[in-house]
């Protein structure tokens, strides 16, 4: 009797026949399990590596995108700096043209919220008039309160009047380089502390005998108190009246500043 076994016949009555026939049989079917598996697989293969490939795409675009982030944070910090050290450096190049310009002198440091209605006012502004008739020099102040009265006293005196003003003054940003009573040309408003620092340091050195000046610390607050402290501890290293003196006058109106002497 014969049977189909797919493409093979075979004779039951055969027992020889009957193993080959089942041994070609199975031996088709792994061959066919196996093609089956070498064309599948690969296809798994490629998905399982797509899948993988693609997640570690986006994680890289992810570490990328936060890298990039954090590069332009970097980037933005170093050009912050490097805009504000420009800045920086043309503001002290011109307080030493505005120096060269309108000459040294006595320096004064004091309250930029004493207005007019204040007793230290009027006492500011008669001792800058007494001081320019005595040295015949240039005064330096800047900014409102006590140092408007400076600057109308030496005025008033007839003498000639340079200002270092910074930008942040009693609480206010000011954007302008407007004073009510020094001309622009006479007048530098800086941004930064260190440079107005600057400014004043060099208005008070003097280069030959002939220069006449001096620093006169008035009633002042915490910002100010800075200065004096500092222009104070250049004259005790004498990087300021190592070779010509240069006189440091404190003034204690009613005595504002007594507790700070007596510490």
């Amino acid at each position: 009797m014969a049977a189909s076994l797919g493409t093979h016949v075979v004779l039951r009555g055969t027992h020889e026949t009957r193993i080959r026939a089942t041994f070609c049989a199975e031996k088709n079917r792994i061959i066919e399990l196996v093609s089956s598996s070498q064309s599948t697989r690969p296809f798994k293969e490629q998905s399982l590596l797509a899948s993988k490939s693609s997640l570690g795409w986006m994680r890289g675009r992810a570490q990328m995108s936060s890298s990039r982030k954090a590069l332009c944070r970097v980037l933005s910090s170093t050009l912050h700096r490097a805009l504000n050290f420009y800045i920086f450096k043309e503001e002290i190049k011109k307080c030493y043209e505005l120096i060269n310009r309108v000459g040294r002198g006595v320096v004064y440091l004091g309250s930029s919220r004493m207005g007019p209605s204040h007793s230290h006012y009027v006492q500011a502004q008669d001792l800058a008039k007494e001081i320019e008739n005595l040295l015949d020099c240039t005064t330096w102040s800047g900014g409102p309160g006590l140092m408007d009265a400076v600057t109308e006293g030496a005025m008033l005196a007839g003498k000639p009047v340079g200002g270092f003003k910074i930008g942040r003054e009693a609480g206010e940003w000011t954007a302008s380089n407007f004073h009510p009573y020094l001309s622009s040309e006479n007048y530098l408003t800086c941004r930064f502390f260190p440079a107005r620092k600057h400014g004043l340091v060099d208005a008070v050195v003097r280069n030959n005998s002939f220069d006449k000046t001096a620093v006169v610390a008035l009633p002042c607050g915490i910002d100010t108190l800075d200065e004096v402290f500092e222009i104070l501890a250049l004259i005790q290293l004498e990087w300021i009246g190592s070779k010509l003196h240069v006189p440091f006058l404190l003034m204690n109106y009613d005595s504002f500043i007594q507790s700070c002497l007596n510490f």
